[in-house]
């Protein structure tokens, strides 16, 4: 009977010096004719009449998935892109590996060899923020700590410096423009990038009237159901609604008459809020105030009994 094993040609370290013993143990036990192994007991004689035992094929590879490279992905076929209706559509370029990051352009890619995608309706800017963060996970402006550790962004005109608490966005424009990354990033299933704009915008400080505006380009892009910056669009004006809305009163009804949605968001947070202050205040009403005193549901001590005739 015949076993060989495989060894490394280097035996110096100490795994290999066990790997050795190990192997010299097997093939002197495989001398006799009893061999166990796991217990169970296999008879051979040398001859063909006992169990042959196979040499063990040498165990083929695991294949691996291997990751594209970064030079794989600018290897990749050139793929252009139209921004924009015809009448002021831009042309753009990106590597098919970079785009295929987004479910939405790997079904394109799956559906046709195509090399040209159109995005009608999507804002320049937001498509040119996109294909920089493919290329290097960010956009401008990113998020970098300033001296004392607070997280800012950089200034638009001076990306070496950061802004400060001081920094004001007047017209909505900032907020706007991660907004519009944020929904775009949506349509094409790139929740990083979700993740990073969002991050963004609650590092921006604006006016009523550029809230505002921030809130009627949510409120006419998002679903319903988004929470993660529809939801505190509503929280932030059920706050502060009664001290922002007399410095942008025009702009405020105006949202209002053309989204009913966030009146009604506004007011039901309100709403909640005033039932939540109630309910705290009856249950610190209906709570005993000392031992041995019991209160009535209307909050006052149980009523005395009449010493009248």
């Amino acid at each position: 009977m015949d076993f060989s094993v495989n060894l490394p040609a280097s035996g110096a370290t100490a795994e290999g010096t066990t790997a050795a013993t190990h192997a010299e143990d097997v093939e002197h036990s495989a001398g006799g004719d009893d061999v166990t192994m796991g217990g169970e007991e296999i008879t051979g004689d040398g001859n063909d009449d006992g169990m042959e035992i196979a040499d063990a094929p040498e165990e083929a590879a695991e294949a691996v998935a291997i990751e594209p490279s970064f030079v794989d992905h600018l290897k990749s076929p050139i793929i252009t892109i139209i921004v924009g209706p015809e009448e002021r559509e831009t042309t753009l370029t990106a590597h098919q590996l970079f785009l295929a990051r987004s479910p939405y352009f790997q079904n394109i890619f799956n559906g046709s060899p195509t090399r040209t995608v159109t995005l009608l309706d999507e804002d320049l800017d937001a498509v040119g923020s996109f294909l920089q963060f493919l290329y290097t996970g960010e956009y401008f402006p990113r998020i970098i700590k300033g001296p004392t550790g607070e997280e800012y962004l950089e200034k638009e005109d001076a990306p070496l410096l950061t802004s400060s608490r001081g920094d004001v966005d007047e017209d909505g424009g900032h907020l706007l423009k991660h907004a519009k990354i944020y929904t775009l990033a949506e349509k094409l299933g790139m929740n990083e990038l979700k993740l990073l704009a969002h991050a963004k915008i609650h590092r921006i400080n604006s006016t009523a009237k550029g809230e505002l505006a921030y809130a009627r380009f949510v409120y006419a892009n998002t679903p319903r159901d988004d929470t993660t910056i529809r939801a505190p669009i509503a929280s932030f004006w059920a706050h502060r609604s009664h001290i922002l809305r007399h410095e942008a009163e025009d702009e405020f009804r105006s949202m209002v008459l053309e989204f009913p949605q966030f009146a009604y968001d506004i007011l039901s947070m309100v709403l909640d809020q005033k039932e939540r202050i109630t309910e705290k205040g009856k249950d610190k009403e209906d709570a005993p105030s000392g031992p041995g005193i019991e209160r009535s549901k209307s909050g006052r001590k149980r009523p005395r009994m009449s010493t009248l005739a």
